[in-house]
């Protein structure tokens, strides 16, 4: 799993550094149980399926890291992402 993190180094030779939540792909990838996106989007056929619940659990997850005011826009931001890498978003 994928963990980003922000490393920060100070002049006193102290640092810090925060650790964040996986990116979205990997949790739509996971979801949709497939190895990668589609090479051309919009252009071919789909390469897998995510559906709104499984969208919404996944907003829950990134709420904290996501610049969405409610999980319905966070929602709405993880649909354009699958969309834009071949993932069907169907109802369910």
């Amino acid at each position: 799993m994928p963990v980003p993190v922000v490393i920060t180094a100070y002049g006193d030779r102290t640092f810090s550094f925060i650790t964040k939540t996986p990116p979205n792909t990997y949790f739509l990838m996971k979801a949709a149980k497939v190895e990668k996106g589609s090479q051309t989007t919009g252009k071919g056929a789909t390469v897998g399926k995510v559906t709104t619940s499984q969208l919404r659990e996944i907003a829950a997850i990134k709420m904290k890291d996501m610049n969405a005011n409610d999980i319905d826009g966070a929602v709405r931001m993880l649909a354009g992402s699958a969309r834009s890498m071949g993932l069907a978003v169907v109802e369910g």
